[in-house]
């Protein structure tokens, strides 16, 4: 979609919510916006001002529980769920049937480019607690007339059989939870890759599906082809990677999307991606700052989308990058680094401070005869891509925490 049929969709989610939108009416009659045709061209549309994360959260503090960012009354409204809290207090969040429809739309669009139809079966690994998670992909899947299975309650060996027994086809998860699930069937002595059918995973949550050692090692261990997804409760399912899954596609026929350098707030190709939605009136963000550190692809991808592409899809998050003496160091470029070693089963980072000198201690599990081999490989990865000495220690086998969801191994205890 150009940007001229962009504007003309954003104005008219804009009439609406400068009629009835206190959050956001407010917010535009500040920076001077009180008509939708103020906004002519993208110069018009770059001078809007940005939302945050946190004048979200302090304003549903102020106004609780909802907040004021509601286009219509409360009883138009047919689903609540709420951020993670991965990077803060949890935001609740409500969507209409109109704009859960949308969400689903966009999952759709997910589907159609990994190749995914109506004759597969899915098995989407996720507790369907509050957190928005996969809910959206699960409604993406219904409006698909695929077959779901029901899976919230189950431990992860229940999942493995259910999948096994029920020809599952496309598997969706974190993927952290991916390559846990791959370790409990070896537990279990199953090889995911030749007795199950799976045939595409989708992973989202947390970088890593295109990170190229997670994407290999996921992909070898469910004989499968593992496909990148990025979104966020506030914003909506904006990610989409095709089957060249040469990085992932930003759907621009939903969102207008900004690559802005973090210094300047100025167009840039790498930078923090910032977001208006265009199909969610009744909770909408403009200008979204989403904090995710992102790099756009010099070329159009090969699938012939004239959608732009994200390189390596969502690098990290600004705000979770770890400064070791002056570097920026993202979780993402260690994981990669890390994964690429066969033989390490888990890992965990963290940073402290000694007296004089901040470090970066990696714990690793690893099936290796020797394990110090491995420890001192990684020593010297880490050195040679980054710079910087690690202290690696091997830790026993199954003593470092598993997850089903976003992964946690990254501390910072300085």
């Amino acid at each position: 979609m150009d940007i001229t049929t962009q504007l003309t969709r954003f104005h008219k989610m804009l009439a609406q919510v400068l009629k009835t939108n206190t959050f956001y009416k407010q917010k535009l009659t500040d920076a001077g916006i009180n008509l939708p045709n103020e906004i002519q061209t993208v110069s018009d549309y770059q001078q809007l001002p940005f939302t945050t994360k946190d004048e979200l959260s302090s304003n549903q503090v102020s106004h609780p529980p909802y907040g004021t960012n509601l286009t219509f009354p409360l009883e138009h409204y047919t689903c609540l769920h709420q951020t993670s809290g991965t990077t803060g207090s949890p935001l609740r969040w409500l969507d209409t049937k109109e704009s859960w429809d949308w969400w689903g739309k966009c999952w759709r669009d997910i589907y159609d480019a990994a190749g995914i139809t109506s004759a597969d079966r899915f098995m989407i690994a996720f507790s369907f607690g509050p957190f928005i998670g996969f809910w959206s992909a699960y409604h993406g899947a219904q409006q698909l007339s695929a077959l779901t299975l029901a899976n919230g309650g189950f431990t992860s060996e229940q999942r493995i059989r259910a999948i096994l027994s029920n020809d599952v086809t496309v598997v969706i998860c974190t993927p952290t939870y991916a390559l846990r699930l791959a370790e409990v069937a070896e537990q279990e002595g199953i090889d995911l890759n030749k007795d199950s059918i799976v045939r595409v995973t989708i992973h989202a949550g947390e970088p890593g599906a295109s990170l190229p050692a997670t994407k290999q090692r996921i992909e070898e261990r469910w004989g499968a082809h593992a496909y990148d997804h990025a979104g966020a409760t506030e914003v909506g399912a904006w990610g989409v990677m095709c089957r060249p899954q040469a990085g992932v596609h930003l759907n621009e026929d939903e969102f207008i999307c900004e690559v802005l350098d973090t210094e300047t707030d100025t167009p840039s190709d790498e930078g923090e991606l910032v977001i208006t939605n265009l199909g969610r009136v009744g909770m909408p963000v403009i200008r979204y700052r989403t904090g995710d550190y992102v790099k756009l692809k010099p070329t159009p991808c090969e699938c012939g989308s004239q959608h732009r592409v994200l390189d390596s899809g969502v690098i990290g998050r600004i705000d979770n990058a770890i400064i070791i003496r002056g570097l920026n160091v993202y979780p993402a470029t260690i994981e990669n680094i890390i994964l690429k070693f066969p033989d390490v089963i888990e890992f965990a980072v963290r940073a402290y401070k000694t007296e004089t000198l901040d470090e970066l201690e990696v714990q690793i599990e690893t099936t290796n005869p020797n394990p110090t081999d491995t420890a001192l490989a990684i020593t010297s990865a880490i050195r040679d891509a980054l710079g910087l000495r690690a202290i690696v220690k091997v830790v026993s086998h199954g003593s470092l925490p598993r997850y089903e969801l976003k992964s946690k191994r990254f501390t910072d205890e300085r």
